[in-house]
């Protein structure tokens, strides 16, 4: 009797072990399909159940660190509530249209918001998707759009602005995280629907900042000059 078959008449497997579950499966599988077992099969299910656990540790490792650099971090949040009102008509009962998204034309969304309070000088507007791969627990997300300095006297932007680093009007918009100017829309994986943030922030200064900054160097910016702040959440499952 083999030791590979001596370890069956027991009727049941070794302790509990990724590799040692691996070895019963296969053990079961040459009792059920009648394959010759030898020390030498022992040896290659050893060796392959020490690879697929390798390769799956290095895939965990990879994936995260991989969610972690690829994306900035969230918006810096205001102080207290929220106080100015951000609404869009580029929304249909909380979700974002198709057409603002990666699935429709990628047009930027129309925004509008109420008065700032004195002594504002710009705005900051910063989009992410709330439920990026790994953000629940590392608290970074993936960013859509950077605008700002954005003049004071602005209270609405129109939908499908120019992909470009200044507008017309004196704004700048930053690189996302799709590594393009402006805004990139929506584009779930795994058809599951994500939540995306919109944060606008009235400022008692302008950033000055060179067109085409981060989301992680305006929210370093911005930090220290928030007067108010407003939130907006679309949805979008694709």
């Amino acid at each position: 009797m083999t030791r590979l078959q001596s370890q069956q008449t027991n009727g049941r497997c070794p302790q509990f072990s990724f590799s040692r579950l691996l070895r019963c499966c296969v053990r079961e599988l040459c009792i059920a399909y009648g394959w010759p077992m030898s020390w030498r099969s022992v040896a290659k299910v050893r060796w392959i159940a020490g690879q697929i656990r390798a390769h799956a540790f290095a895939l965990g490792l990879f994936l995260v660190l991989a969610g972690v650099a690829g994306c900035r971090s969230p918006a810096t949040p205001g102080e207290g509530k929220p106080t100015l009102e951000l609404t869009s008509l580029s929304f249909q009962e909380g979700k974002i249209l198709k057409k603002f998204t990666c699935d429709g034309a990628g047009d930027s969304p129309e925004l509008a918001w109420a008065a700032p309070p004195a002594g504002t000088q710009s705005f900051v507007l910063i989009v992410v998707d709330k439920d990026t791969l790994f953000g629940s627990f590392t608290h970074w997300y993936f960013t859509h759009w950077v605008l700002y300095d954005l003049p004071a006297g602005k209270l609405e932007l129109l939908p499908g602005l120019p992909k470009q680093k200044q507008l017309p009007d004196g704004s700048r918009q930053g690189r996302n995280d799709f590594d393009k100017i402006g805004y990139g829309g929506p584009c779930p994986h795994w058809k599951s629907e994500h939540r995306y943030m919109f944060s606008l922030f009235a400022l008692d200064s302008r950033l000055n900042l060179p067109p085409g900054a981060t989301g992680k160097q305006v929210e370093e910016a911005l930090k220290g000059h928030i007067l108010a702040h407003g939130e907006l959440i679309g949805r979008y499952r694709r």
